[in-house]
């Protein structure tokens, strides 16, 4: 993980500055959205950072299962820990902007049960975890399944919702419009915001490594 504190501040800043210029900037009166088009700065970011949790925590597993190394299957689980809760706050904040925007907080919209199903998958990963008490078979087991939680991830979240015909979701298959329809201004602050948060989210993976790691160490003394 990359080290000093310039990286964390700069994550923290970009987010500071999302949220403030996200609520005084002009946006575009778009039909149906109108001005809950500003929670674009946080519910796609929180999205992005989910799926980049994601990934990395499918880079450590392959790696772990290259080389059985106990480290990578740390930053492997605690990745897909805090995937899960960037999906969670990717959720709710989703939920909260259909309610304004399509009338409930529950669509059967193919991207929200696509979001959903990908989700029950991950925790599914906690689950088996948990089951398994031998460490190094859980490590192997829950790599081989955390390949398999990613590529339903692709398949529900990338594949699906872009060849459905009725989603509502801008650049899927039922509705044309796109990142594309962003103006300058919303660049200017939504590229910022992702960065930030996909920051941060690193931030919180290597806490949360570090602290599994102090964990494992305290218990090996304690023995």
């Amino acid at each position: 993980m990359i080290k000093g504190l310039w990286w964390k501040l700069t994550g923290l800043g970009l987010i500071l500055y999302s949220i403030v210029a996200g609520q005084m900037i002009e946006v575009p009166e778009l039909p149906v959205i109108h001005q809950t088009i500003r929670n674009l700065f946080y519910h796609v970011c929180m999205w992005f950072a989910m799926f980049t949790m994601f990934g990395t925590s499918l880079v450590y597993s392959i790696k772990y299962l290259t080389g059985n190394k106990p480290g990578n299957d740390i930053m492997a689980s605690e990745s897909v820990y805090n995937g899960i809760f960037f999906g969670i706050l990717g959720l709710i904040t989703g939920m909260i902007w259909a309610k304004f925007t399509w009338g409930d907080f529950w669509t059967n919209d193919p991207q929200l049960n696509g979001a959903a199903v990908s989700m029950m998958a991950y925790l599914a990963y906690a689950v088996l975890r948990s089951s398994i008490d031998e460490k190094a078979m859980r490590a192997r087991v829950s790599a081989v399944y955390n390949i398999f939680a990613f590529m339903l991830l692709v398949i529900f979240l990338g594949v699906l919702p872009r060849l459905a015909d009725s989603s509502l979701h801008p650049g899927k298959g039922g509705n044309t419009s796109t990142m594309q329809g962003l103006d300058l201004t919303m660049r200017l602050v939504f590229y910022p915001a992702v960065i930030g948060w996909i920051i941060v989210a690193f931030w919180i993976l290597q806490i949360r490594a570090r602290k599994r790691r102090l964990v494992q160490n305290v218990n090996q003394i304690n023995k």
